[in-house]
């Protein structure tokens, strides 16, 4: 879909649902909570691609 998003399995996926309302339910704004959830996602993703480059 996008080109730095991954591809998420259902369960990272409610995973992923799940901290966003930990995150509202602390006070966040769902915008806010869907950005951090994001960004963390993309962070995890890119040392993984780096640690798999790093290996090879």
């Amino acid at each position: 879909m996008f080109n730095n998003t991954p591809t998420l399995t259902h369960a990272q996926q409610q995973e992923a649902a799940d901290k966003i309302h930990e995150l509202m339910a602390q006070g966040f704004s769902s915008g806010e909570a869907i950005m951090m959830v994001a960004n963390a996602i993309r962070e995890a993703d890119a040392q993984k691609k780096a640690a798999q480059e790093n290996d090879q």
